[in-house]
């Protein structure tokens, strides 16, 4: 099938965790749950709030659509503030390049630069911090420092490891779809799988992503499979 390559991240895992720019005093970790961009800042009021928002936006069409043009004009400014950054060749600069990324840019830099966050670097970043720590005398601008470092180094540790384990569960997530749609017995191989608790949310996400896919591709052929394939999963699968 043409579109078993696609995958959505972000639909099945992510890293959610996310520190604030450099421009502050120190790095803050929190999570972005207000809406699907982020691009009306931080969650406000609480969970009632956000039900009384989404409510609005499913019975106003104008405010819903004044909604999603918000969403595609913050999508469109972020890649193109990507596309401008830099990537500095050395640690020392890489250093300097996380502290300037904005909070909500984070997840996406570390996927970016995973390679990059080596042993090396965090040598590096352990190195200066140790000098800071141990300096004789410390200024109020090299407490200001160390206080970014460490928090800086808390989150790109936490990030990296939740990014290897996303990839890993990926391609774990992938392998059991594959075999449910080259399955020349599919009842069996569903029921093997429910044996050996295969089958969760993650599998149905990434099928849903294909078939999304291949709606758009106007592959009507591989649709109807998959949709089939679907409607069997959930036969046997407890959401």
């Amino acid at each position: 099938m043409a579109a078993l390559g696609v995958v959505s991240v972000s639909s099945i895992l992510g890293v959610g965790r996310r520190a604030s720019s450099s421009n502050s005093k120190s790095l803050r970790i929190s999570c972005i749950g207000w809406d699907p961009e982020g691009i009306l800042g931080p969650p406000k009021g609480g969970h009632i709030a956000r039900l009384e928002f989404k409510k609005s936006l499913e019975k106003d069409a104008d405010a819903r659509e004044s909604f999603n043009r918000q969403v595609r004009e913050e999508r469109e400014r972020r890649r193109a503030r990507r596309e401008e950054r830099v990537v500095p060749e050395t640690n020392e600069g890489l250093v300097e390049y996380f502290l300037d990324t904005e909070a909500r840019e984070l997840e996406f830099e570390i996927a970016k630069l995973r390679p990059r966050l080596n042993e090396e670097f965090f040598d590096h970043l352990r190195l200066e911090l140790g000098q800071i720590r141990f300096a004789v005398s410390r200024t109020k601008e090299m407490e200001d420092r160390l206080i970014e470092l460490e928090a800086m180094q808390k989150v790109l540790l936490e990030g990296a490891e939740a990014y290897d384990k996303m990839q890993e569960d990926l391609v774990l997530v992938k392998g059991r779809l594959m075999k449910i749609l080259q399955s020349k017995d599919r009842k069996s191989t569903l029921l093997e799988m429910v044996e050996r608790n295969e089958l969760n949310r993650s599998v149905l996400a990434l099928l849903d992503e294909n078939i999304a896919s291949a709606v758009k591709s106007n592959q009507q052929e591989a649709v109807a499979f998959m949709e089939s394939v679907r409607a069997s999963i959930l036969k046997y699968m407890t959401i």
